[in-house]
């Protein structure tokens, strides 16, 4: 859990607020007075009710009022940081939670953390962003309380030249959290889509701090659409989630547990045996990787090609169809072609 440095973070969940919900959760086929939940979380009643009316905002079913005391109906499906801090125990991510209801951008947030000092495996949550990021520059809608928005703060011992890997290993993360929901294998289009049917639901965005010869600080971003039931128009035919999918709910807290769970292992083998074992995983997993037509759009040319593989900095080759032979794409846009 975050220490006193939460405090000064504008705009972060009260961790009372944090502890109302635990509360409420943990003891939902009970009845509890107004009274024993302000002694508990140290809050007048008042402060309570007030609480209580923000979390019905947000979506939370909460039965009751002060006089009667209060009860959950079910399970909030909000990313409760006491939850996830006792469900992440033995990974660096249980420590630094930073929950937000409503933020500009969760890796903004982790960015400025990582400058400040913030140690490894911080992560921010927002249940809502209103200016979520992702690639080159483009928006990240997210629909309030119907995805996951998270970035992690990571202090990773390596050269800038091998980030390109910290954006497979979270993806390869995503990939197979979202396996374990789904009939069918999702995929991946290098180097940071996850794809269920050849549609997007969940995409990476890595920032980072660095220096020519070290990384400071990298802030992955994860970008996971989980119980939407529609997509804005604009990107409609390219985008999906999870429910659209299934046509069933999924918990989001279950889906960011098994990320993050799965994000730490990847890690962790990443640093004691190099890339080589996140290379094959990725290959495995991502008919991307080699041997698709694509076309590579980058900010200064467009080309058709088939892949051949990664390099062992996680950078993408293709085999051009112009003739100038296999080169590597640093950065781009990667589209199946027929």
């Amino acid at each position: 859990m975050a220490t006193k440095r939460l405090a000064k973070l504008p705009g972060t969940t009260d961790r009372r607020i944090d502890a109302l919900l635990t509360l409420l959760a943990e003891n939902s086929t009970i009845v509890i007075s107004g009274a024993k939940i302000a002694k508990e979380i140290g809050v007048t009643r008042q402060q309570v009710w007030r609480w209580i009316e923000k979390l019905r905002e947000v979506g939370v079913r909460v039965k009751g009022h002060a006089r009667s005391g209060y009860h959950i109906e079910r399970m909030p499906d909000i990313l409760i940081p006491q939850m996830l801090s006792h469900r992440l125990y033995g990974t660096p991510f249980a420590r630094r939670i930073y929950h937000f209801f409503k933020i500009d951008s969760t890796n903004a947030v982790a960015m400025r953390l990582g400058e400040a000092g913030e140690p490894h495996g911080a992560i921010v949550l927002a249940e809502e962003q209103t200016a979520g990021r992702g690639r080159a520059g483009r928006s990240w809608t997210s629909e309030k309380s119907s995805g996951i928005y998270c970035s992690v703060l990571l202090r990773p011992p390596i050269s800038p030249a091998h980030a390109p890997l910290l954006t497979l290993i979270a993806g390869l993360a995503a990939r197979d959290a979202i396996a374990e929901d789904l009939d069918t294998q999702p995929d991946i289009r290098w180097p940071n889509d996850v794809l269920i049917g050849g549609r997007k639901c969940c995409g990476i965005l890595t920032e980072m701090h660095a220096e020519p010869d070290r990384v400071h600080h990298a802030v992955v971003g994860i970008g996971m659409n989980v119980n939407q039931t529609k997509m804005p128009e604009a990107i409609a035919d390219i985008a999906t989630s999870l429910r659209m999918e299934t046509g069933k709910l999924h918990s989001r807290l279950e889906l960011l547990i098994r990320l993050l769970r799965y994000l730490d292992r990847y890690y962790n083998q990443f640093l004691t045996e190099g890339a080589r074992p996140i290379l094959r995983r990725f290959a495995q997993v991502s008919s991307y990787s080699e041997g698709k037509r694509v076309r590579i759009t980058t900010a200064t040319e467009s080309f058709t090609g088939v892949t051949a593989g990664l390099e062992p900095s996680g950078v993408l080759r293709v085999a051009r169809d112009d003739g100038r032979g296999t080169v590597p794409v640093l950065a781009g846009d990667v589209a199946e072609v027929s």
